[in-house]
């Protein structure tokens, strides 16, 4: 099989779930599962909460498993008085490879808007990660016809100051914020659409070479059932698992939905 433009990337989000005692077990659990084929056709990451990044570091570097650490979210700044955050740099210090920003339920529940996740997407890459940067609509938007436009305007400000060659190294991944933890999934072709409109604007933006190497993603109750279609979509080079990958059997199965 050849080599894909985009090498795929599947991550799981473990929200608000599995404390750092439990990691260990999920991390050599998930470890096993993977298969070479997996691995080989496939990225995988992690995201844990913050309390149990160090867990999952130690295990993943020890036993050099073929798993990228990832977190869900960080501030911009390197330190200061922000009581309650974490810094890019304590991340980077974690051996962290990929960072979330801009999740929707951040979003929603805590006020963050495109100029944050544009200061956050920066600070990511400043200290040598990679920033998954969540777009999507929500129900009534969708509804109104006006999903284009909703995403154009998150890609296009939360990327904004974003270099080319930043924004074709990154990870996007469209969430329509009406699929995430209801059931309720976009079928492939809306999946398909989005992605194709999300790849089109990065090219006349940030040029035809960002364009196709940045790595587009799908979320919203993406389960070991219907992976497979979704990910079969051309634009779509991924998925940001939820509720899913607290299993490690479902989000092995996930993943080896890429390489069957």
């Amino acid at each position: 099989m050849p080599e894909p433009a985009r090498r795929p990337l599947i991550s799981g989000n473990w929200k608000m779930n599995i404390n750092h005692l439990e990691t260990i077990q999920v991390v050599q659990k998930l470890a096993y599962r993977l298969t070479p084929a997996d691995t080989g056709a496939a990225d995988v990451s992690i995201h844990p909460p913050f309390t149990s990044l160090r867990s999952a570091q130690t295990v993943i570097d020890s036993d050099e498993l073929p798993i990228s650490l990832g977190a869900q979210n960080c501030h911009w700044e390197a330190s200061g008085a922000f009581t309650g955050e974490i810094s890019p740099v304590m991340l980077a210090k974690l051996n962290v490879r990929y960072v979330i920003v801009g999740h929707s339920e951040r979003r929603q529940m805590m006020g963050e808007d495109d100029v944050m996740v544009s200061r956050k997407a920066g600070a990511v890459f400043a200290n040598g990660m990679v920033p998954i940067v969540c777009v999507g609509e929500t129900l009534d938007e969708r509804e109104a016809g006006t999903t284009a436009a909703v995403v154009s305007g998150q890609v296009a400000a939360s990327l904004d100051g974003l270099s080319p060659a930043q924004v074709g190294a990154m990870v996007l991944a469209y969430e329509p914020i009406w699929a995430i933890g209801t059931g309720r999934n976009a079928t492939p072709e809306d999946a398909q659409e989005v992605a194709g409109i999300i790849r089109a604007l990065i090219g006349e933006r940030w040029g035809a070479p960002a364009a196709a190497t940045v790595r587009l993603q799908y979320g919203g109750s993406v389960r070991p059932d219907n992976a497979a279609e979704l990910l079969a979509a051309p634009d779509v080079d991924g998925a940001l698992v939820g509720g899913a990958s607290l299993d490690p059997d479902g989000l092995a199965a996930i993943v080896a939905a890429i390489s069957q």
